[in-house]
């Protein structure tokens, strides 16, 4: 108990006097305390409202400016804005031709910033001449420029509708156009056909090859996708008409050998008047009288289709695609197509050089004779044949040929 009473004496607490509590209660300081947020808000409250004030004057003098003189301190003249604004301004009636950025793409076209007062919008299919699933296929990215023609207007947002494709068709038949000038040879692809040809598509158009333009016999089943050499037949932008032929690009390919050359062939058909052979794709005719010199009764049983043979080109005329062959001048003697056709081929190419020498020569008489009558070239033809400087037996004044009797009818 002594140690209790000990520890419980041993507390001490701090005098009443001293803490918070013993001090008296003063309401001036109560007062004082509540007076310091009255008096920051009035301060508060006046700031805002001459700010307010001030921006009310500065409203107000921008006003005035603007109904006194709207002009003044500015950098430019109206004459100038108004030439901005041309910059900017163009023609949106259809088929007119814009420049513009591609800035986004999604599977059904692409959003084109023309600098118009909306975007405007290609179609995936005005975006090539080809056929195509997506814009991206033929390079059109978020990024791209180029030029667009204006096809039409989409009445929901008055936004314009673009092509790329009229442009290109516009391209493909000016080249069209300038390959038929060239007379060029070009590769089609068939893609379909019908009773009298077939359509083949070249340079992203399609175009007609008739049947009777196709240099062999087939259908077109067998032709669908493959190429053909092709020329232009007729080339007609308003019209939409594109005719083309085999016929005579096979020809042009066989005009190189030229006449007199010795190709070989297949015989493909037998007629009364002759046979058509193919050479290299190319249907040329060896007419009955141009088989042998001796004469030949019945085609059949010289020749069969299906035979293979060598015949010389005896003329060509690329503007009917028509080819005309010859055996007859290959023989070394007459008959010998009938009678031993193995030596006729065996013997084809030197008595193919033979005629060609005979027709070079034939081709320089016929010039010398022309000189002959034309002593201002001073070029004549020798008595041993020789084309050379005018002599003394020809007189300079030419040949009098008034004293020749007129020829007789026999």
């Amino acid at each position: 108990m002594a140690s209790l009473a000990q520890q419980v004496a041993g507390l001490r607490c701090a005098p009443v006097s001293n803490t918070r509590l013993s001090k008296p209660f003063s309401p001036k300081q109560n007062q004082k305390r509540n007076l310091v947020p009255v008096v920051a808000a009035v301060a508060i409250s006046n700031a805002q409202t001459k700010e307010r004030i001030k921006l009310k004057e500065m409203f107000e003098q921008a006003y005035e400016r603007c109904r006194t003189a709207p002009m003044e301190g500015l950098s430019f003249t109206v004459e100038d804005f108004h030439s901005a604004l041309d910059k900017y301004d163009f023609n949106s009636e259809i088929g007119t031709k814009v420049t513009g950025t591609v800035f986004c793409t999604d599977t059904n076209g692409a959003l084109v910033d023309i600098t118009a007062k909306s975007s405007a919008y290609l179609p995936v299919q005005e975006a090539c001449i080809h056929k195509i699933k997506h814009v991206e296929e033929v390079g059109m990215v978020p990024g791209f420029k180029g030029e667009f023609v204006i096809i039409g207007e989409n009445e929901a947002d008055d936004s314009l509708i673009l092509s790329l494709r009229s442009l290109q068709y516009d391209l493909a038949w000016e080249r069209c156009r300038q390959l038929q000038a060239e007379d060029a040879v070009v590769k089609g692809k068939i893609v379909g056909g019908n009773r009298g040809g077939v359509v083949a598509l070249l340079e992203g158009l399609r175009g007609f090859v008739p049947f009777s333009q196709i240099s062999t016999k087939t259908t077109a089943e067998e032709l669908l996708n493959k190429e053909l050499p092709l020329k232009f037949v007729e080339v007609d932008e308003e019209q939409s008409r594109l005719i083309l032929s085999n016929r005579k690009a096979m020809a042009d390919s066989q005009a190189q050998l030229g006449i007199g050359s010795v190709v070989i062939g297949t015989v493909q058909s037998l007629k009364p008047y002759g046979a058509f052979i193919d050479i290299g794709g190319v249907n040329g005719l060896l007419h009955v009288s141009q088989i042998s010199h001796d004469r030949v009764s019945d085609i059949a049983t010289v020749l069969q289709p299906g035979d293979t043979l060598k015949v010389m080109i005896l003329s060509h005329d690329r503007e009917r695609g028509r080819v005309s062959l010859s055996t007859k001048k290959l023989e070394p003697t007459p008959g010998d197509m009938i009678r031993n056709p193995e030596l006729v081929f065996e013997k084809a190419e030197e008595m193919a050089q033979t005629f060609r020498q005979r027709i070079a020569q034939a081709e320089a008489m016929a010039r010398a004779d022309m000189l002959r009558f034309q002593p201002e070239s001073g070029l004549t033809l020798s008595a041993d044949g020789i084309l050379g400087p005018l002599t003394t037996e020809l007189p300079a004044e030419g040949l009098d040929l008034s004293d020749i009797p007129p020829a007789e009818d026999s």
